[in-house]
């Protein structure tokens, strides 16, 4: 089994992430991926706008019924603050004989070297950066770089423009700017 993971606040989830995880799927040919939502970044703190909860109906919603992709809760259930390795170490005992790849953003590379037990990432999965420049420097060389599509949407924009009262469409699926409309969310 290939099985891709994918990380994130998901504050909200957009149609980006949903972009560059099927481009992921694809490209490295994985049978599953996983969308695993933080439930307080340690890089982030305090900062994400909805709740755990809510975050994981609106994953639940950018994911619909594709068999693809799935979401697994574990660090939303794990108490205080979550850590990569502490993930991939508890994905790699439920799923000791599949071949893991952790997709991580450009934006992050950078900041690896700084994570909890950096070192020991690469023996948990093969790390691979979602690129989404052309620039072949981008990507440390230590990691696998992937090329997928350049989708400038992000979720601080789109929390943004949610404040602002302005449309989300195309931005995210029509379901989840319901829900943040509903919800009243980022306002």
């Amino acid at each position: 089994m290939r099985l891709g993971i994918l990380g994130g606040t998901f504050d909200p989830p957009h149609v980006g992430h949903l972009l560059a995880a099927s481009d992921a799927f694809e490209k490295l040919e994985l049978d599953r991926l996983l969308f695993i939502p933080a439930a307080t970044h340690p890089f982030k703190g305090e900062r994400v706008g909805a709740t755990p909860p809510q975050r994981l109906d609106m994953l639940a919603l950018v994911i619909a019924d594709d068999a693809r992709f799935g979401i697994d809760t574990i660090e939303i259930e794990r108490p205080g603050l979550s850590y990569t390795v502490d993930t991939l170490t508890d994905l790699a005992r439920r799923y000791p004989d599949a071949e893991r790849f952790f997709l991580i953003g450009e934006d992050l590379v950078d900041q690896v070297a700084t994570w909890r037990a950096p070192e020991r990432l690469a023996q948990l999965a093969e790390i691979v950066v979602l690129a989404r420049s052309r620039e072949p420097g981008m990507a440390a060389p230590r990691f696998r770089r992937l090329e997928t599509r350049r989708i400038d949407v992000s979720s601080t924009e789109i929390r943004a423009r949610a404040r602002a009262g302005l449309s989300l469409h195309g931005f995210v699926p029509d379901a989840v700017a319901a829900y943040i409309r509903d919800a009243g969310l980022y306002r």
